[in-house]
């Protein structure tokens, strides 16, 4: 491997913007009214064969990893937003052969107040799993 191999920055396939209903709140009213989250996702994924080829099977499918957030967020309870994008990047992690993930949680308007959005971005490696 080249200097260069390993200076260059990681290739990331991006899924931006996705809204999927949730059940997320401290309170378990909140979490009873099922309200949208929106969710950016970057994925990091050598694309360099890929890019080659032009073949589906060389890369990663962006509607499986949509099912997999929408699959998450939607099934059970979350009290936190830290929570869910937890639990979300374990599940990409079981189904997909990534590197890391970047994924931001938004929740709309949280609290009383002028406020559109609160949440998280968090990064984890494939590496960093399985640590508290």
């Amino acid at each position: 491997m080249s200097q260069d191999d390993r200076e260059r920055e990681p290739d990331v396939i991006l899924l931006e913007g996705i809204e999927v209903p949730s059940a997320l709140g401290v309170s378990a009213a909140e979490r009873q009214m099922r309200r949208p989250v929106r969710l950016d996702l970057e994925l990091g994924f050598d694309l360099t064969a890929a890019g080659r080829s032009d073949d589906l099977a060389h890369t990663i499918d962006y509607g499986e990893v949509y099912e997999v957030v929408e699959k998450v967020a939607g099934t059970g309870e979350h009290e936190l937003v830290e929570a869910l994008g937890q639990r979300i990047a374990d599940a990409l992690f079981d189904r997909f052969a990534i590197d890391f993930v970047k994924l931001t949680v938004r929740k709309a308007r949280p609290i009383a107040g002028v406020l559109d959005w609160t949440g998280v971005r968090i990064t984890r490696m494939r590496g960093d799993r399985g640590t508290a």
